[in-house]
This record gives structure tokens, sequence and C-alpha cells, in this order.
């Protein structure tokens, strides 16, 4: 059995459209499941679009594909678990490729760990955060600061989270978030009341990860 790794290595992509960040996911998807690459956190701030994991529900997309294509809006089918989402500029996204085995970590302690970095996040700008009964995701109330969808094949975990940074709402009038009706979706900057930048948060959620999930430090960036 090998040792786990002492850092986390963190892969920051800038901006960029879905379909390269999920291409670049599989890759190192495979590298890891061979052993030829370490645990790796890719970040990326998406251009608009909108993903319905596996067990998702088409009826919560509000607009049609060629409506959301004339407004510039990417829409995919994906593999991870979860209803349907929106990711866009303004919102940092994150996909740990971890071996669970290597960690000693279930599906639902991965869950749990990648909330509690998120909270953690959202601390550091005077925002306290938490869960919900019943739910996945960070929350602030019945605000949503960040959703979490995640896939496990071969033992390795890929997809993961996006936490809204300064992500224009309004984009989520599109689809009912996660399938939930009754809840409201919120930003650090709608609690704060000022600007804050993706790039601004993006080293303390990778910080915060590699502590919960007892990575010595973080490398990259």
């Amino acid at each position: 059995m090998t040792s786990p790794q002492t850092d986390l290595v963190v892969e920051w992509r800038g901006r960029e459209r879905y379909a390269g960040t999920w291409q670049r996911q599989l890759e190192l998807h495979e590298k890891r499941r061979g052993g030829a690459c370490p645990d790796t956190l890719v970040l990326v701030e998406h251009e608009p679009v909108i993903t319905l994991g596996r067990q998702g529900d088409l009826a919560n997309l509000l607009l049609s594909e060629e409506l959301l294509a004339a407004r510039g809006v990417d829409f995919h089918r994906v593999e991870r678990g979860g209803d349907i989402t929106f990711h866009g500029p303004g919102q940092l996204v994150g996909y740990p490729i971890i071996s669970l085995k290597d960690r000693g970590l279930s599906v639902r302690e991965l869950m749990r760990g990648l909330e509690e970095a998120l909270i953690r996040t959202v601390a550091e700008y005077g925002i306290t955060a938490g869960r919900q009964e019943g739910l996945t995701g960070v929350w602030r109330g019945d605000e949503k600061l960040a959703a979490l969808g995640v896939a496990v094949k071969n033992g390795i975990s890929f997809h993961g989270f996006a936490l809204n940074v300064a992500t224009d709402l309004d984009y989520f009038s599109l689809i009912v978030p996660c399938g939930i009706t009754d809840k409201r979706v919120a930003s650090i900057s709608t609690v704060t009341g000022r600007a804050v930048a993706v790039d601004e948060v993006r080293t303390p959620a990778a910080r915060h990860l590699a502590q919960v999930f007892g990575y010595g430090g973080i490398v990259g960036m």
C-alpha cells in the first residue's frame, strides 16, 4: 500500500468552457487510477453552462436547449450525482480527482468534507454558513451558497463543487436549481455587499480543502 501524498496538487485553469474542463477531468481520472498522477484539485471559472446530473429531471430545465444556445449558455448531461445546476462567470468550480482508498474516505465523507471546506472558506468573508438537513451543499439559512455533485469510478472521485462568489444569479431563473423550489440562491458578494473576485477565493478554498482531507499543503495554482 502506498503512503498518502503529503500535498494536494492544484490546477487552476482560469476561465474556460465546460467541455474542455470535463475532458481534463477524465484525463486526470484515468491517470490517477493508473497511478500516473497524484490527487489533484482542478479549479476553474466556467463560461455559462447548465449541467444535468445522472439522476436529474429534465423538467427542471425551464428553457429549451435551443433557446439556451441562443443566450450563449451551453448544456451538458453529465455523470455526476445530483440534479441540475448552473456554472458561470463569478463562480469558483472545483473538481477533486482523489483516490478515496488512499485517503481512507467514503463517498459520504468526501461530500461532508467538501462542504466543510467551503463553510470554512466563506467564514473568511464573515459569513456563517452550514448544512441543511437532507440537502447537500452549503447554506446560509435558506440561501444556497454552494452546490455539490460528485461521481466516483474505480475508487477515484471527479466532478465536485460550485461556490457562488460574484455570480449573476439571474441565470438560476433558467432552472429549478437542484430541483429545489422553496430555497434561494446567494453568493459571497450578495451576502457581504461587496464585489469579491473568484481569483481572490480560489487559494483559501484550496487551502481549506487540503486541510480538511489531511494533506500537508497545496502545490501548483
